[in-house]
This record gives structure tokens, C-alpha cells and sequence, in this order.
């Protein structure tokens, strides 16, 4: 009976369990509406719910109403409108607008939107173009950049950067107008070029620029705009030359002078070349390592250039270049001192032609003192230029000659040493006067500028005697056929003559070549370099080689 009772009981309570659960059921679907097939699953997880719309969120605006409104006030400068719009904007973002323009002195005359693209639910971009006029330049600078947009708070925001204002312009970065003067006296080539750089006559373009008096019009200015970001490489944006002034040309001929500071690129140590025309005096290169203008104003003891002054004394009389002289290996002057060849060499007797080609001191000395009066020797230094006050345009010197007071200084004097004093212009010029028979003064300039600047004339030309014009060409064609300059590296058709001279302060003895070929003269010098052939002949070679 009990265990009856019981199943009974359980029969109920089930009956109650299900109808609860039908009437449930039942309830939820008249309630929802459903249709047959809801049903509910216990246990089962729940699916998160869908994101809502920018609609359903209510987002204000659209991408491309705040772009054009951004674009519309910063067309107006309104930064503070612009600011409104910009999702955290810097505490600086108005002055960083009116900086960037005011540093380069450019103010903004166009802004064009472009289409808007969606790159996301929530973001936005847009390319547009922009001008600005910057004061001193004609054109437009023009640029293009990108808008990024987001929504930020329900609405549409700029994510702002500075390379919205600017391309490239990083976050700590800057614009610099750096202003270019440019001095409205310059100085020209002859052929009308610029000098190029490391042409090693700065000092004379620097000391000519204190002498002629600059234009009326003042200084022309030019500029750059550079950018400059953090960690990079500073990059010129925008460009403007100044108008460049018509300038002043000189004699200087742009690749010779090329030449010849090449020429000189490998010495190791202070060297100069000058290069003049026979024909007309002017300096067609002066590349300059002695330090400030020494090649025009240096004085050194020219050595056996100088015999070439000394020959001209003795062509004027009784030798000529085929004259039998001695060349021995020492020579004693008359109760005066001794005077030694090169490495003491003996050529016995040779002709004229020959001792100036060996650079015979002895021959020399001998001559001198026998047929050359110190007066003499004076008078035909002065022929080529010695002691005249010349009118280049920047100044400079040919050389001086102290009378000699005895034979032992005559004889010194008669190869260059003693009180014998020139710079490489001075024998740049003689070598310039035997190839067109006369010495002319040189000049940087045209002559009457040169003497309008100087405030002084010009020396005037000094013809050589024909005898001493055809002898010296002679004597110097040999030097490099069966001299000390023979075998060298010259080209063909080149007249010189080699110099080794002692150092006044018992330094090291200079090296000097001069010479010509064609209507082309020049003077190698070479300070403490030693000998003329070892050191002077070759920077002649590499000058002549590249004409």
C-alpha cells in the first residue's frame, strides 16, 4: 500500500513539473510572437549582440562635412575653429600653423579637398592639395597631404599631425629660410664661367674683391627653405639664386687654370705655378699653395732660371749660342772664392748652347765676371722686369737685383743667388719674353682696369735684341732635348729651364722650371722641393699634358 501511495505521489509531482514548463513555453512564444519552430535550449551560451551602426549610435556628421569644414577655416585662419575639430590637438596648435608659415615668410592662397575614402567602420581619410606664396619667390609652392579622420565622442574628428601642414614635417621638426647673399662684385673667368673650387687662386679672387668698389645696386640676396626633422638629414624644399651680377672677367682661362691646380694637386708640399701669353701679358692661370699671394709677392732666390737673364747679357755681345765656353768643374774668381758645379761635375769645353743646358754655375760665374759689368747684369734684369712697379690688379712683384759691389758677388749673382730675388710671376714672365721677343708687364685683369685699380700704369713692354731673342730660344729649346730637363715627361715642342736654388734660412733648396710652348709661358716653383728635374719638371709635365 505504502509503496502505491508513493508512486502516486511521484506521478504528481512530475505531472506538475511538466505542465509548468509547457505553460512556459507556451507564454514566452504568444508573448514574443514567435512562430512554431521557437523553442528553448537550456544550458546552451549566448551570442554577444551585434555592434550597433554609426546610425544606431547617433555619430554627428559625416567624414567629409568635417574635412571641408576644417579645409573652409584654415582657408580663413581660424585656428581656433580648426582646433574644435582635431581629436586631442596640441596645447601649441595655432602657433605651430602661423610658425610654419611665418618662418619661411610664405602665407597659404589655396586648399582643395579631394574624395573622401572610408578605411574602416570609424575612420576616414582624405587627400587634398594646397599653395602657398612665399614673399621673394614668383611661383607657387605647392603641396599635397592627407586629412585622417576618426570617430572620437560621436563624431567625426581630424587626427591631426604635423605632416598635414606640410609633407614629411615629423613631430619636432621645423621649416628654416636661410638667406644666401651674394656679393654683387664677382669675378669671372675670361671666357665669362665662374671659377670652379679648389682652383687655389682664391686669394687673388678674395684680394681683387677689396680692390674694385661693389655695384651701386648693393648685395642681391638669395635663399633656401630647408626642413628639418629629428634624427634625419636636413633637405632643401625650396630654392631661390640671386639674380646673379654681370661680373668682372678676368684673364684667368678657365681650363688652364683647371690645369694647373691638378697640376699641383699631388705636392706634397707649398708649391705654386703661374701661366701667362707671350703674346699679351695676361695671366691665363695662377694656382697658388705658398699661402696668401705668394706667387706674386713671394721672393726667393731663382737659381739657374736666372742664367737666363745672364745669357740675354752675353748674347748682346760677343756669343752667340754656338760661342766654345769652359764648363769645368769649379771655377776660382780672382782673389774672390770658389764656385763648384752641380755635384761637381767637369764638362770641359762645350758650346753656349750646352753650358745653359747643364746649368754650368761654373761657366756662368766665369762669364759674368770676365764680360759682364755688374751695371750690366742690373740694366738687363731690369729689361725683364726686375724692380718695376707692376699694375696685375692685385699687386705683386717681379723681382730685384742689388748691384753687385765685387766679383764674388757678380759671380753669384750670374746663376741666381746672391741678392738675387724673384717670385714665379717675374720668371713666369721671362720665360714669356723669350718666346715672343719682348717682356710685356702681366695683369689679372684688362689693361686699364688693372691700372685703374692699382691707381698706377703699367711698366712699359722691353723688346729683346733679335741676337738675344734667337740665342735664348736656343739655349732653351736644348735644355729639354740634351739638358737637365731631357727624358722628362714634357711633350714635345717645350723650351725651359731648370733651377735648383739655395734657401736663404739653410733650409732644404727650392725647386723651379720654367719655360714655354706655343703662345703659352709658365713658372713651376716649388718650396724646399730640391731639384728642378725631381720636382719642378714634373708639375710642368702634368700641366702641359692636360691642355
Amino acid at each position: 500500500m505504502r509503496r502505491r501511495a508513493l508512486l502516486a505521489l511521484v506521478g504528481v509531482v512530475v505531472a506538475i513539473i511538466v505542465t509548468s514548463v509547457t505553460g512556459l513555453v507556451l507564454r514566452a512564444r504568444d508573448e514574443a510572437g514567435a512562430g512554431p519552430h521557437t523553442e528553448l535550449v537550456i544550458g546552451a551560451p549566448s551570442s554577444p549582440p551585434p555592434s550597433p551602426t554609426p546610425e544606431e549610435r547617433r555619430v554627428e556628421g559625416t567624414p567629409e562635412e568635417t574635412a571641408a569644414t576644417y579645409l573652409d577655416d584654415w582657408r580663413t585662419g581660424d585656428y581656433e575653429s580648426m582646433r574644435e575639430l582635431v581629436d586631442e590637438p596640441p596645447a601649441d596648435f595655432a602657433d605651430r600653423h602661423r610658425l610654419l608659415d611665418d618662418a619661411v615668410s610664405a602665407r597659404l592662397v589655396r586648399l582643395t579637398p579631394g574624395e573622401v575614402t572610408m578605411t574602416g567602420q570609424d575612420t576616414a581619410e582624405m587627400r587634398f592639395s594646397g599653395s602657398r606664396k612665399v614673399a621673394g619667390y614668383d611661383g607657387a609652392w605647392d603641396f599635397t597631404s592627407t586629412l585622417r579622420l576618426a570617430v572620437r565622442d560621436l563624431s567625426w574628428k581630424v587626427l591631426w599631425s604635423p605632416a598635414v601642414m606640410l609633407p614629411d614635417l615629423a613631430e619636432g621638426g621645423e621649416l628654416v629660410r636661410i638667406d644666401k647673399p651674394v656679393s654683387a662684385t664677382r669675378f669671372l673667368t675670361k671666357e665669362g664661367h665662374a671659377f670652379p673650387h679648389d682652383n687655389y687662386a682664391e686669394p687673388y679672387l678674395s684680394e681683387l674683391g677689396t680692390r674694385i668698389p661693389p655695384s651701386p645696386s648693393g648685395v642681391e640676396v638669395g635663399w633656401t627653405v630647408e626642413i628639418r626633422n629629428p634624427g634625419q638629414p636636413s633637405r632643401v624644399l625650396l630654392e631661390k639664386d640671386a639674380p646673379a651680377p654681370k661680373g668682372t672677367r678676368t684673364t684667368i682661362e678657365a681650363f688652364t687654370q683647371g690645369a694647373a691646380a691638378r697640376a699641383l694637386d699631388p705636392v706634397d708640399r707649398p708649391a705654386a705655378l703661374v701661366a701667362v701669353r707671350p703674346s699679351t701679358g695676361e695671366v691665363v692661370a695662377v694656382a697658388d699653395r705658398l699661402g696668401g699671394r705668394g706667387a706674386f709677392t713671394g721672393k726667393y732666390a731663382p737659381g739657374s732660371t736666372f742664367k737666363t737673364v745672364t745669357a740675354a747679357a752675353l748674347l748682346n755681345g760677343e756669343l752667340t749660342a754656338d760661342s766654345q765656353v769652359p764648363c769645368p768643374a769649379t771655377y776660382t774668381i780672382p782673389n774672390g772664392r770658389t764656385i763648384e758645379n752641380y755635384q761637381g761635375k767637369d764638362h770641359g769645353t762645350v758650346t753656349f748652347r750646352q753650358a745653359y743646358a747643364l746649368s754650368c754655375n761654373t761657366t756662368f760665374a766665369q762669364l759674368a765676371v770676365q764680360k759682364v759689368s755688374a751695371d750690366r747684369l742690373v740694366e738687363q734684369a731690369a729689361a725683364f722686369g726686375f724692380g718695376a712697379r707692376l699694375a696685375t690688379g692685385v699687386g705683386g712683384t717681379c723681382g730685384s737685383l742689388t748691384r753687385p759691389e765685387n766679383p764674388d758677388a757678380l759671380a753669384e749673382a750670374s746663376f741666381g743667388q746672391g741678392t738675387v730675388e724673384a717670385s714665379p710671376l717675374c720668371m713666369a714672365t721671362v720665360a714669356a719674353a723669350v718666346q715672343s721677343g719682348a717682356w710685356r708687364p702681366p695683369r689679372l685683369l684688362p689693361a686699364d682696369a688693372a691700372e685703374r685699380v692699382e691707381g698706377h700704369p703699367q711698366p712699359a713692354s722691353v723688346p729683346l735684341s733679335d741676337a738675344a731673342a734667337a740665342g735664348l730660344r736656343a739655349l732653351m729649346g736644348a735644355v729639354t732635348t740634351e739638358g737637365t730637363a731631357a727624358g722628362s715627361e714634357l711633350p714635345g715642342g717645350v723650351s725651359g729651364k731648370t733651377g735648383t736654388a739655395e734657401d736663404w734660412q739653410r733650409g732644404p733648396d727650392h725647386a723651379w722650371f720654367i719655360g714655354y710652348q706655343g703662345d703659352l709661358a709658365f713658372a713651376v716653383f716649388v718650396e724646399h722641393g730640391g731639384t728642378g728635374r725631381n720636382a719642378a719638371v714634373p708639375v710642368a709635365a702634368r700641366f702641359l699634358r692636360a691642355l
